[in-house]
């Protein structure tokens, strides 16, 4: 089985930081705001799946989503644009 770490980008432009084990499920939870989204993106009117990452265990992607929580908003926007020079930079 594979987990998943992924970035939502909101309609007002925030990002959103998740892990998942199905992330097509996952998606369309958030996109259909169902009871099982994550309370902070039912408030938007729209949010799109910018970036993923798979990984091996659960463990693995909820240190990642921990490690990318803490990182700046310019440091994820780099991570999305998969700008590694910008990325090392910052």
């Amino acid at each position: 089985m594979s987990f998943y770490v992924y970035i939502l980008r909101t309609s007002s432009n925030t990002l959103y930081i998740g892990q998942a084990n199905n992330l097509e499920k996952r998606s369309e939870e958030h996109q259909s705001k169902s009871s099982k989204s994550a309370k902070y993106v039912r408030y938007f009117n729209s949010v799109k799946l910018v970036y993923s990452e798979k990984h091996k265990t659960r463990k693995e992607a909820m240190q990642r989503e921990a490690q990318l929580k803490k990182w700046t908003k310019a440091k994820k926007e780099a991570l999305i644009a998969g700008d590694l020079g910008l990325l090392k930079k910052l």
